[in-house]
């Protein structure tokens, strides 16, 4: 990082390992950072214009400020990218030349947005500001489907969105440790927290919708309404489109199959086992065991059936799994309103299927762990809910960046360390002069090829938006 001052500057330390020659480190006066493998990535945004897109939804009653709104989200956005969540880094990165690259200024630019400026932008925030935010994420959601899909199977006057699609619904515990508003103690994770739920399509992996909610509410709480905002303005773009709805059992109650029901979705959703239905499933569980006692290998089967709780107007199609291992038994329910499933092998092909949305419990490993969403730290519940936004747009930029078929196997499959580690965090000396910046990496640094084909491609990278 740039020397703060003199002091700073004549700080050093003195190593004596090599028996003639001592080994002395000290800051360097010059444009120096760790952090220039963020150009590419902001290359990238610059050609699908997506931070200027996102700071387009923000409301600013202070025009005249030094800082945009610009400059500051891409702060924040790059920040998140490079390991640096809190606000509280940028006092130190606002001189950082890298940071002041990304947010559209030059290296020998003024100091950008402090963490006391970065706190007050991240209290800008509405609930108007947070439903355009979320719109946003759905628009670009869309865009990422019709550059994945390519336009395979469309109909006239419909772009080039898919004839089908899945959403996965998924919620995550984010633990508390302050006085935030809305952070409630929950007693079955037994902390106090937040409790945000997530969209996510599974080819693209974008999170279409995240939204932060109280900590003791139900798992589903709201994601009826927020499913149908999705399919609603997937459907504008694709009246025809067809969508499967899936979820674990936190999802599975009578509200939510209505709303698929009368919204034309097909879904699968877990369902917890109860008395009636191990009944039902004695028989089937049985022959697992008899199965796995006969082989020693582990036996799964599979039954269909019509079941309908007191509470339902009509019976559902429920799916029994039962499988019987070395570890024991396991009995598991999916219930499903999809056509034509009444043969265990049409059972096992749908469950199988369901159990396929575990995968959007990554995108909740990457956001948590890698990208650190759940440094929801402000005092104010809209703030923290424009935190959850920013580290999910954060999380789509990266995402779209490295499912570009261009970029290098590695790293279609890296998660946000592994980009971090191979990408972002290469140290440079950075060198303006009247017509150019000239940004220096080491000869010897390993990774100088990926690094090479991720901004060549962010060089010949075009969009539609």
């Amino acid at each position: 990082m740039v020397a703060q001052s003199v002091a700073d500057q004549q700080v050093q330390l003195a190593f004596d390992f090599l028996p003639d020659l001592p080994v002395v480190v000290q800051q360097h006066q010059g444009q120096l950072t760790s952090d220039a493998g963020l150009l590419p990535i902001r290359q990238f945004a610059q050609r699908s214009r997506y931070t200027a897109r996102m700071a387009a939804c923000l409301h600013d009653p202070n025009p005249d400020r030094t800082h945009s709104l610009l400059a500051m989200l891409r702060q924040r956005l790059f920040g998140i990218l490079a390991g640096y969540e809190d606000c509280n880094d940028h006092d130190t990165l606002r001189d950082d030349p890298v940071f002041k690259l990304v947010a559209g200024r030059s290296p020998d630019d003024d100091p950008r947005a402090s963490q006391p400026t970065l706190s007050r932008f991240e209290n800008l925030a509405t609930p108007a500001v947070l439903q355009d935010i979320i719109d946003f994420n759905i628009a670009t959601g869309i865009e990422r489907l019709k550059q994945k899909h390519g336009g395979h199977g469309q109909s006239p006057g419909c772009g080039s969105l898919p004839v089908s699609i899945t959403l996965d619904l998924d919620a995550t515990d984010d633990p508390t440790h302050g006085n935030q508003q809305l952070t409630l103690f929950h007693g079955y994770f037994g902390q106090y927290q937040y409790f945000p739920m997530i969209i996510s399509e599974p080819t693209t992996k974008h999170v279409f919708l995240a939204w932060l909610r109280p900590g003791t509410v139900h798992s589903s709480l709201g994601a009826d309404d927020d499913l149908v905002r999705v399919v609603n303005t997937l459907r504008k773009q694709r009246p025809d489109i067809q969508v499967h709805v899936r979820a674990d059992a936190g999802f599975g109650n009578p509200r939510m199959y209505e709303v698929c029901e009368q919204n034309g979705l097909t879904y699968t959703f877990g369902f917890s086992a109860n008395a009636r239905l191990q009944k039902l499933t004695e028989d089937l569980m049985r022959r697992a065991v008899e199965q796995f006692g006969k082989t020693k290998e582990k036996a799964r089967l599979f039954e269909c059936f019509q079941y309908q709780c007191d509470t339902w107007p009509h019976p559902r199609t429920v799916i029994a799994k039962a499988e019987c291992h070395h570890g024991g038994t396991n009995l598991r329910f999916v219930v499903t309103n999809l056509p034509d499933i009444s043969t265990p092998e049409q059972g096992q092909a749908t469950y199988d299927d369901y159990v396929q949305r575990g995968e959007s419990e990554q995108r909740m490993d990457e956001l948590k762990n890698g990208l650190h969403m759940d440094r929801l730290s402000c005092h104010r519940f809209m703030a923290n809910f424009f935190r959850l936004l920013l580290h999910t747009a954060a999380f789509n930029l990266l995402n779209a960046v490295r499912d570009d078929p261009a970029i290098p196997a590695e790293l279609q499959v890296g998660q946000p360390c592994t980009w971090r580690t191979r990408v972002i965090k290469v140290a440079a000396e950075i060198v303006q002069s009247t017509r150019r910046v000239v940004v220096r990496l080491a000869a010897q640094w390993p990774w100088w090829p990926t690094y090479q084909a991720v901004g060549g491609r962010a060089l010949a990278f075009s969009s539609s938006a």
